[in-house]
């Protein structure tokens, strides 16, 4: 990939703010943004609740709390999937940029640059935390680069940059020209409405695993003669040797009872039940729908269907919000970083689906040969998506020749003046003619006697 050349007033100091850094107390005490260990584990719903109320703050916001819980709630590998599902189909898409209906080669080899992938990705994510905020560079090499802003370091409603986290002032967005904010559709996010049920859910498995590991495995009774100690010493190191289950050490002549739990499989089946209920309200928060990621037995062909469209009506959504934000608002930072962008549109590159094609082309074919339909060749190319050559009329008339050698009823005799007359020569050529005549002898004309 060949490096890219920026305008030369990338060399001047900007007018506004050097770029944003971060690091700690230690390594790096000077920086822009003042790093700060995120909290996991033991989160519960209080922490959710105070979270959430903090976040609405109207005077001094602070999501610092709801964002350490939704980084927490992205290690559910449910919640993690289902994510990372609507996304690729917007990742997964190619984008190209056109000047006039023609794609122009300058910028689409700058924005196929590794940094375009993943601000993509950072931009999206803006529907699940509520906003992302970047700050573009050039990096050391040359390319294009950008620095993601740390959320927990960002008020989006002050639009200021916080040292710590904690703080409730900073410096203002305004100091630095080459920043852009992406805000999400809803001020807290997709993940405000997941993080509850990653919470009961982890709750419920951790139950469920207790569940088994008390009552899921045999329990091993040992007795031993009460009047010898060293029965019962023999006893305990045998036991101690064969693994972790439950043991219970009985003298000789006691008397141990089990009592087992009532409904056992069934209380197994309810946390089950909570399990899947639990991934099935974070399948609909985030694709709207349950069946393109849970197997249903109730579930219908029919009843998929209706649910991944839904789905794709929300891929769509964030496609055209990709398209926006590059068309529209990062047209001043693409001219800051000497990319021209006037005059031309970002466009995704529709990928021709083979099934589709196969069932146009069937009816195509129908329309030509059963309904005998006259279609224009440049339709047919454009509807089968393939590329017209470039000696056209010199391969149609050739095609045109073999089809007149290949049929001799086709074919034309040729006059001693090297015109073409039809085979029936002699008679008038507007007159209807029974090719059958050419076959068949002419019956007799004496009223069908014989002549002995």
């Amino acid at each position: 990939m060949r490096k890219i050349n920026f305008p030369k007033f990338w060399n001047k100091a900007p007018k506004s703010k050097s770029r944003i850094t971060e690091g700690s107390n230690v390594t790096r005490p000077g920086a822009t943004v003042i790093l700060t260990q995120t909290r996991r584990f033991g989160i519960g719903l209080d922490d959710y609740m105070q979270g959430i109320r903090n976040a609405e703050n109207v005077d001094f916001t602070q999501r610092v709390q709801l964002y350490d819980i939704f980084s927490e709630s992205l290690m559910d590998p449910h919640l993690y999937s289902v994510v990372q599902k609507r996304k690729s189909g917007v990742l997964g898409r190619k984008i190209e940029f056109r000047r006039n209906g023609v794609a122009d080669d300058k910028v689409n080899e700058q924005i196929s640059s590794p940094w375009f992938l993943r601000f993509l990705s950072d931009a999206l994510d803006a529907e699940y935390w509520g906003f992302t905020l970047v700050q573009f560079y050039i990096n050391p090499k040359g390319w294009i680069d950008y620095y993601l802003v740390p959320r927990k370091h960002v008020d989006p409603v002050l639009d200021v940059i916080k040292t710590r986290q904690t703080d409730l002032t900073g410096e203002p967005f305004d100091e630095y020209t080459d920043l852009l904010m992406i805000r999400g559709k809803e001020p807290l996010g997709i993940l405000a409405r997941c993080a509850p049920y990653v919470i009961y859910k982890r709750g419920t498995i951790g139950d469920w695993a207790q569940l088994a590991e008390i009552f899921g495995r045999p329990i091993r009774k040992y007795t031993y003669d009460a009047a010898d100690p060293e029965a019962r010493k023999a006893t305990l190191e045998a036991a101690d040797s064969q693994g972790g289950a439950s043991v219970f050490l009985c003298p000789d002549g006691t008397t141990l009872e089990f009592v087992e739990p009532g409904n056992l499989s069934g209380s197994s089946e309810m946390y089950s039940s909570l399990t899947d209920r639990y991934n099935a309200e974070l399948s609909k928060a985030v694709l709207g729908n349950t069946l393109t990621t849970e197997a249903s037995e109730t579930g219908t062909q029919a009843l998929g269907t209706v649910h991944n469209k839904v789905e794709q009506e929300l891929v769509e959504q964030d496609a055209l919000g990709i398209l926006n934000l590059l068309n529209y608002d990062m047209t001043d930072q693409f001219a800051a970083l000497g990319v021209n962008t006037q005059g031309g549109e970002f466009v995704y590159v529709e990928e021709a689906d083979l099934e589709q094609v196969k069932v146009k082309a069937e009816l195509l074919e129908k329309a030509v040969n059963v309904f005998n339909l006259p279609l224009d060749d440049d339709y047919l190319y454009e509807q089968l998506n393939i590329e017209r050559p470039d000696n056209y009329e010199q391969l149609k008339a050739e095609m045109e020749e073999k089809k007149k050698a290949d049929n001799p009823f086709a074919q034309m005799m040729q006059s001693s003046t090297g015109k073409d007359v039809p085979f029936d020569k002699g008679k008038d050529p507007q007159q209807p003619q029974n090719r059958a005549n050419s076959f068949f002898a002419d019956a007799p004309h004496n009223n069908g006697a014989l002549d002995w």
